[in-house]
């Protein structure tokens, strides 16, 4: 398999902007993060992983650039040239501690966020020419990741009117159980992610909560998925794999300006 052949769940954000979601599948890792792992921190081989993001990278068609996930709020904006005499002129593996990134045309780059379960949001405003990614977990989103990389957004220059967003493959709300108290505190910031099992418990339903502060700022543009990582195993999901005593990879979305 060419890596410009990756089997991805690719989404509509517009025209000139590539996005989508890359699978377990068409890497070099072996098991347990068969096989196109692009996370760092889960004691595979880096070499490995960083073949696995070139791999990644020429799927979108620039260099796709990620940060180290803290499960917080904070935005890094990629605005200038980052292109030096032997690539792109920024750390190779990570841009700094953030759950969100966004960038300008200006900067030429992709973005990517890493999950196995949390919730990738990939976002774009073709028209201005910005892109942008937000790795929304439990306490991210609690917190307000998606308000934080929208703000971001417009302040490089997107109208939220025109913003397209996908909300990417994520443990869903039938699959989720955490204790009543923490679905409480979680739905006190996010009233859209109270939710219960399919066996009865408590529960948060993540994407729906970010698909609620998505239509809240005036996306009106908003691709699910509806992919449960825990259920569908072509996606690596922690939960998933520590029911099995095991660890696994990350993927990642992916989004990019490719054209004018």
């Amino acid at each position: 398999m060419t890596a410009d052949r990756l089997p991805v769940l690719e989404v509509d954000l517009g025209p000139g902007v590539r996005a989508g979601f890359t699978t377990r599948a068409g890497g070099v890792s072996p098991s347990p993060w068969d096989s196109l792992n692009l996370g760092l921190g889960v004691h595979d081989d880096a070499a490995r992983v960083r073949a696995n993001r070139r791999r990644a990278s020429t799927w979108l068609g620039r260099p796709a650039l990620f940060s180290t996930q803290v499960h917080g709020t904070g935005v890094v904006v990629l605005d200038r040239d980052l292109a030096g005499p032997d690539g792109v002129d920024v750390p190779a593996d990570s841009v700094g501690d953030a759950d969100a990134l966004v960038a300008t045309g200006a900067a030429d780059v992709g973005l990517g966020v890493l999950v196995a379960d949390c919730v990738p949001v990939l976002l774009a405003d073709a028209a201005a020419g910005v892109v942008a990614t937000a790795h929304a977990g439990r306490r991210g989103l609690a917190e307000g990741v998606v308000p934080a990389v929208l703000g971001a957004m417009a302040a490089a220059g997107a109208d939220l009117r025109r913003v397209r967003a996908a909300v990417g493959p994520a443990v869903c709300g039938s699959c989720y159980e955490v204790p009543a108290t923490m679905r409480d505190e979680v739905a006190v910031a996010r009233p859209a992610t109270w939710s219960t099992t399919s066996w009865g418990t408590a529960a948060l339903d993540l994407p729906a909560g970010v698909g609620a502060d998505l239509e809240a700022a005036g996306v009106a543009s908003v691709e699910r998925t509806g992919v449960c990582t825990v259920e569908d195993d072509r996606w690596f999901s922690h939960r998933r794999a520590t029911r099995a005593g095991a660890t696994t990879g990350r993927f990642a979305g992916l989004v990019a300006l490719v054209s004018a």
